[in-house]
């Protein structure tokens, strides 16, 4: 009898709290659930996202970001070492080159907070309150090597109220981005 091939290997980037990758982590450790999440990586020796991974007994490692060149290096040496299947990238402020992305040459994940193609980049939440938009929420896209510009995998949007402030703009978005994150990264798996 032949052997299920076993749950999909994910590392994720990351350089802060954490809080995609804890939601990740949670999803990961359901019995259904089709990934696990066996590496965690932040160019932040103070990210809380390296106590999370931590307690929940997950490799982690912190590599200096001095250049590009050799944090990339780095990264794909461990990356091959776990046998990765997919990289997420959760609040992970660098941009990747063209050339680590073509090596890794698998899946590479971004979740961003705004309803790409608008507002790339940062300060997505203050932009879209600004412009009086209706709605905002997050996006899960593919990894290229353009800013926020790769291809969308799924998008969930949140209605802006004129209460709302940055502040609870950025509450009601990252609960999507929570949601929607693991629903996306199977979706690729298994679609890639």
């Amino acid at each position: 009898m032949e052997k299920s091939p076993g749950k999909k290997k994910i590392a994720v980037l990351i350089s802060g709290r954490g809080s995609n990758l804890k939601s990740l982590i949670k999803y990961s450790n359901q019995k259904k659930s089709l990934f696990k999440i066996v590496l965690v990586i932040s160019n932040n020796l103070n990210a809380k996202g390296l106590m999370i991974a931590n307690k929940s007994k997950i490799k982690n490692h912190y590599i200096k970001y001095s250049n590009q060149k050799n944090f990339e290096n780095l990264v794909l040496k461990l990356i091959k070492k776990y046998k990765i299947d997919m990289i997420c990238l959760a609040g992970f402020m660098k941009i990747l080159s063209k050339k680590f992305i073509k090596k890794f040459s698998k899946p590479i994940l971004n979740i961003h907070p705004s309803l790409l193609p608008k507002y790339k980049g940062l300060n997505t939440h203050g932009r879209a309150i600004k412009n009086r938009e209706k709605y905002s929420g997050a996006t899960v896209h593919i990894v290229n090597e353009k800013l926020d510009a790769g291809k969308i995998i799924f998008q969930e949007k949140v209605k802006i109220l004129k209460k709302d402030t940055e502040k609870t703009l950025e509450k009601k978005v990252l609960k999507v981005e929570h949601k929607i994150y693991p629903r996306a990264i199977i979706k690729l798996l298994f679609n890639y």
